[in-house]
């Protein structure tokens, strides 16, 4: 008998524009940091539309850190997958890992990999933010995606 161990990923796919290249003519380093967030937008409304809209009322996920570390170069009008799955997760926070494949050859090509933290907060009304624990909706969404046995 086997155990799976790998971890299922929710995916998003994404074509390189021209827009997104530098001089050198490869993509510039920082709109891998932003297809993070497209993802995770595309997450919520996907999976927790219900988060999405309390993000219009008084709900902030407040991104407290993000990196990405890059393997090889991606240009104008490659195809790339981001795997988007949760890494860790407690009371106020969750933490996504990204790996960015380029896809449309025979073989997926792991070109960087990245992750995110996002703080779950509440806006008061003097403009400030209190921690507010994750929402369930939130937390149910990213359960199939974290690790085998994490229940988040």
């Amino acid at each position: 008998m086997t155990t799976e161990t790998r971890t299922r990923t929710y995916a998003y796919e994404h074509l390189v524009t021209f827009e997104e290249t530098n001089l050198v003519g490869n993509v510039y380093f920082t709109h891998y940091l932003r297809w993070q967030g497209h993802c995770r937008e595309r997450f919520l409304a996907e999976r927790a539309p219900g988060v999405l809209r309390a993000l219009h009322g008084d709900l902030a996920l407040v991104t407290a850190s993000c990196h990405c570390a890059y393997f090889t170069e991606l240009f104008a009008l490659d195809r790339v997958t981001l795997r988007m799955s949760l890494t860790a997760a407690d009371e106020y926070r969750v933490s996504m890992g990204f790996d960015y494949y380029r896809v449309g050859g025979a073989v997926p090509q792991l070109v960087a990999r990245g992750g995110q933290t996002v703080a779950c907060a509440r806006r008061t009304g003097d403009g400030g933010v209190q921690p507010v624990p994750v929402p369930e909706e939130l937390r149910a969404a990213l359960a199939p995606y974290g690790p085998p046995g994490s229940g988040t």
